[in-house]
């Protein structure tokens, strides 16, 4: 593909109507939704595939913790006919088979631009036109569009030594591409949330040892991954319709019940019966259990308390079991759906060290030192995380009025208005920006919500002659407010999770997903109904 030189040269017409950053699932449905509107859209990701973090994250027992039926597109009812999930919570292989396939299917790659990392994307106030700069050249669009994702910016920690560490380095959020082979090595995993939660039972089937280093312990519930048989999928897509539709009555779009009852108003027997129902039911249903469990400290402590007696059945030294039981609020923090995790401990050639106990010192030449010892490992794996929710989007860095870098908007903590868009920053939006709930939801409803409303959006704007839009700050500043309004009224705000970007040392503390997809939903429709209140449009 040949990109023009310039904007200047361009004849003063930008070569895009937009410009998308990201091939996920974000991106690859924003290229198919503005191509219906006969709209000139491109899409520049630095990847050399589609899949957006499922492209990256390949690590061993990388899995989806939405159910795979649900985990999929809705917005094409022949193409979810047409797929067939082999289990009931998907592989990362499987996932990128399926966005392979989508891609291919609506013939989205011959807009898509791979291996183009984008340096620079500064806005043209005079024309309203964004100006980007990628790896592979420069091209301009009048819009604009991150679909860059929540979890998709590797947090790689500051460790003494680390960057001298002759052994093998590896992140889980940006795997090799090729397997790793674990028989016979030493490897120490640092961390113990969501993606080791998945990867530390794979790699303790291969490893000589393997020293698990963990701060705070998660909350993890049994998964109860199964294959799917042809007759429960041809049940789900008799009525798939009927499913989406329930999935958008609940708060997170995943279609498991919501028990109306309050913990603390059944008494003991009858709370016992719904955890147990919930943990044979597996996965993060058991978020459900009672409608108080985010809200009133004692119903959540029941169920905590629940979940610590599971762990201590399970993991056979109560030393162990105890480091594993965690003693924060249940939810606070991602629930995480295992599939062998805390039976893991039980083996001989796995060791948990608390770093709270006994802190990381240092990498040294031939391995880690915590709490005066000296490990020995041949092989380190960073499952830290991500710089969640910001740090894709501060990646890009857009430049918008008075020059002004989102970096430096977003100093003190993001600023978004309906996480769709950023005051100062025309015809920029953001997919499942901060301030939208999609990190608390089957994010691909959330993703085909704002994609959905993105296009309603600029198809409304051409209809009116319109080609300028911008989140005014007042309704920005409100839109922030009501977000931290919400969540005030939960439990959500007692721990240091990656909600509130504690996890990134430096980063502001600030609550940053919208509480509630079905009121969410509601407000934006409202937006859009009353003429885009809260923008300015010209």
């Amino acid at each position: 593909m040949t990109l023009n030189a310039s904007f200047a040269e361009s004849g003063g017409e930008p070569d895009y109507d937009a410009i998308i950053v990201g091939a996920g699932f974000s991106g690859l449905y924003m290229l198919h939704k503005l191509r219906g509107l006969g709209m000139r859209a491109h899409i520049f990701d630095a990847a050399g595939g589609v899949g957006g973090t499922w492209y990256w994250n390949r690590y061993p027992g990388a899995r989806c913790d939405v159910p795979s039926v649900e985990y999929s597109f809705s917005f094409d009812d022949k193409l979810q006919q047409d797929w067939n999930w082999s289990e009931r919570y998907a592989t990362q292989a499987e996932i990128l088979a399926y966005a392979e396939h989508v891609a291919d299917r609506f013939d989205l790659k011959r807009d898509i631009t791979f291996e183009a990392r984008v340096e620079t994307a500064i806005l043209d106030e005079a024309a309203a036109i964004w100006q980007v700069e990628t790896t592979q050249g420069r091209a301009s669009a009048r819009f604009l569009i991150l679909g860059t994702g929540n979890l998709s910016v590797p947090n790689w920690p500051a460790i003494p030594g680390l960057d001298r560490f002759p052994g093998e380095v590896l992140h889980t959020g940006a795997w090799p591409h090729e397997p790793v082979d674990f028989r016979g090595r030493r490897v120490a995993v640092i961390g113990t949330g969501s993606s080791a939660v998945q990867s530390i039972p794979q790699i303790a089937r291969d490893a000589a040892e393997v020293f698990v280093f963990q701060r705070t312990p998660a909350y993890a519930v049994p998964a109860h991954n199964h294959p799917l048989t042809d007759e429960q999928r041809q049940a789900i897509k008799a009525d798939y319709a009927g499913l989406r539709a329930a999935a958008l009555t609940r708060r997170n779009y995943i279609n498991f019940p919501q028990n109306q009852a309050k913990a603390m108003a059944v008494d003991a027997a009858t709370r016992r019966a719904e955890y147990e129902a919930r943990w044979a039911t597996g996965g993060l249903s058991f978020n459900g259990a009672f409608v108080d469990q985010l809200v009133d400290r004692e119903a959540n402590e029941a169920a905590a308390n629940f979940v610590r007696e599971k762990i201590r059945e399970v993991v056979h030294d109560p030393a162990t079991a105890a480091k594993l039981c965690p003693d924060t609020i249940i939810g606070c923090k991602r629930l995480c759906a295992e599939i062998g995790f805390y039976e893991a401990f039980n083996r001989t050639n796995v060791e948990l060290i608390d770093i709270r106990k006994e802190p990381i010192e240092a990498v040294t030449e031939t391995g880690l030192k915590a709490g005066g010892r000296d490990f020995a490992v041949d092989t380190i794996v960073l499952a830290t995380g991500f710089d969640a929710m910001t740090g894709s989007f501060v990646g890009v860095d857009p430049v918008g009025v008075g020059g002004r870098h989102l970096r430096d908007a977003w100093a003190e903590g993001p600023r978004n208005y309906l996480g769709l868009a950023v005051a100062g920053f025309p015809n920029l939006f953001t997919v499942t920006g901060p301030g939208s709930p999609a990190v608390f939801s089957n994010v691909i409803m959330s993703i085909e919500h704002h994609v959905e409303w993105i296009a309603d959006c600029l198809a409304a704007m051409r209809a009116a002659g319109q080609t300028r839009i911008e989140a005014r700050a007042e309704a920005e500043a409100n839109w922030i407010r009501h977000v931290a309004e919400v969540a005030g009224n939960t439990l959500l705000l007692g721990c240091n999770s990656w909600y509130l970007g504690a996890n990134i040392p430096g980063k502001p503390r600030v609550f940053m997903p919208y509480v509630g997809c079905p009121p969410y939903r509601a407000i934006c429709t409202e937006v859009a109904e009353e003429g885009y209140r809260g923008f300015a449009l010209g």
